[in-house]
């Protein structure tokens, strides 16, 4: 049973508002926000993983700015998907 009580509830005299996108576009939009996830989640592992096995405080900020950099250049390519995909969205109103 549903417990939030939303499912399935709507406003008397209001009308559906009509989707944002296309279903076409779901899939898409779904599969570049999991890989942005799995590519966050696996910076993040990556990150705690430097923190706690080096010691050397020097060399544990060089390579945690490397990660950084490396993580910024794996996400762009879905980040400028994302942008125009978005764009075909708004395009398409």
């Amino acid at each position: 049973m549903d417990d939030t009580g939303f499912r399935n509830s709507k406003v008397p005299g209001t009308q559906d508002k009509p989707r944002l996108y296309s279903p076409a576009t779901q899939p898409l939009l779904q599969s570049l926000l999991s890989t942005l996830a799995d590519i966050d989640f696996e910076y993040e592992q990556a990150k705690e993983n430097i923190s706690k096995n080096s010691p050397d405080l020097n060399l544990r900020i060089r390579v945690l700015e490397k990660l950084k950099s490396q993580h910024h250049e794996r996400r762009m390519p879905y980040i400028r998907e994302l942008a125009v995909l978005q764009e075909r969205m708004i395009s398409h109103r």
